[in-house]
């Protein structure tokens, strides 16, 4: 399990933010295909070794797991390090103490 600076770290950048959105609308993703939704859809024309590198800090973090299918790699979005972090400082609903 990733620690949550790496979280954090990997949630700073907006291109890996922009990144986990196509994951989370269409998971199991190619580099390529990511690479084409991040072009034609966000205008931002990143080379596959800079996709490839914020790929790698979201596996850090455990936000993306990869597979393997033949010679080719997928990638998905892995929620559970968000879903720790947003429970992390919430409580469960409390009725207001009365004085």
């Amino acid at each position: 399990m990733a620690d949550d600076d790496e979280l954090f770290k990997a949630l700073a950048d907006p291109t890996r933010r922009i990144v986990l959105d196509e994951l989370a609308e269409r998971d199991g993703q190619s580099l390529f295909e990511i690479c084409a939704r991040l072009a034609t859809r966000h205008g931002l024309a990143l080379s596959r070794q800079g996709v490839s590198q914020h790929l790698a800090v979201l596996e850090t973090a455990g936000l993306v797991r990869t597979r393997r299918e033949g010679r080719f790699k997928f990638h998905d979005l892995n929620t559970g390090p968000l879903e720790r972090i947003a429970t992390r400082w919430l409580r469960p609903d409390t009725p207001e103490s009365t004085p």
